[in-house]
């Protein structure tokens, strides 16, 4: 996998389940070339070593707010 070559973390992305949302997804949306996927992988890692309830409150309410506003909206 490309991925995995340029990003040796990027396997680590695999021990949380994945979910309809995430801290990358609120943080940056879509990534459109590499450099923006090291940006997600970074964001991706984040969210595993503060994994917290808190945290995926903060997740729902940016998700929220981004449906809301229209913000994430290409």
């Amino acid at each position: 996998d490309e991925y995995q070559k340029r990003f040796p973390a990027y396997a680590h992305r695999h021990l949380v389940r994945p979910g309809i949302t995430g801290w990358a997804q609120v943080r940056s949306g879509y990534a459109a070339d590499l450099e923006e996927t090291k940006v997600k992988v970074g964001y991706d890692l984040f969210y595993i070593k503060n994994l917290s309830f808190s945290l995926d409150v903060q997740i729902l309410m940016r998700t929220v707010w981004t449906l809301v506003s229209g913000s994430g909206a290409r």
